[in-house]
């Protein structure tokens, strides 16, 4: 069974690049976005970590901290570092997770129980180990989303997801398709108009059951 929306996510301990972890304690009161990789030295993956890296101060400025994981280990993860900083043009000062015996990878139902990494292989044997996790400060998942091997992340779209799950988590309300900071957000149902014109003041009422409005500043 795959790891829902709203539950708390695995706890573990598990070696990084730079040092032992333990997943929850280091995680702490913050947000967090673990990412997944099948294999260092590989394209997409190296173009991925980059972006990540590129985007630290918009991270930093959501109180978000990011971690990697991929199924190699810690001196791999080490020199792999290098090619990242040289694509990104910057440091990627966040921890990559090394996970060769797959359990980060299996609690997060990445990969199925069975699996092992056979001699000799290829991104092809963990070709699945290519998700996003958002979690919360409660350590519970607020969204997840799967690529494959050959169709890079779109990180820009993943930071606009979390300053959408930061603002209905803090205002108690949706957000429509496409949105931004900054645009009108949905208020929800179970908000009456009543209670509505004394949250936001005035809103528009598309339909019955679907109202826009400002938030309040």
């Amino acid at each position: 069974m795959g790891l829902r929306i709203n539950e708390v996510v695995p706890n573990f301990t598990a070696d990084t690049d730079q040092g032992t972890i333990q997943f929850h304690d280091w995680i702490g009161d913050a947000w967090a976005i673990m990412f997944s990789h099948p294999k260092d030295f590989t394209p997409v993956c190296t173009t991925e970590f980059g972006a990540v890296a590129q985007l630290a101060s918009e991270w930093d400025a959501r109180g978000t901290k990011v971690i990697g994981v991929s199924v190699d280990g810690v001196e791999d993860h080490k020199k792999w570092k290098g090619d990242i900083e040289t694509v990104a043009g910057t440091t990627a000062g966040f921890p990559i997770i090394a996970d060769e015996g797959l359990a980060v990878s299996k609690a997060f139902d990445m990969l199925p129980a069975e699996a092992y990494l056979p001699d000799g292989r290829t991104p092809a044997d963990s070709a699945t180990v290519r998700s996003v996790f958002i979690i919360g400060p409660d350590k519970q998942l607020k969204l997840s989303m799967t690529y494959p091997m050959t169709v890079g992340r779109n990180f820009a779209e993943i930071l606009r997801a979390l300053d959408a799950l930061q603002t209905s988590a803090k205002h108690g309300v949706a957000t429509p398709a496409n949105w931004e900071l900054g645009q009108d957000v949905i208020i929800p149902a179970t908000v009456s108009n009543e209670d509505a014109t004394q949250r936001f003041g005035s809103f528009e009422q598309v339909l019955p059951y679907l109202r826009k409005a400002k938030l309040p500043s």
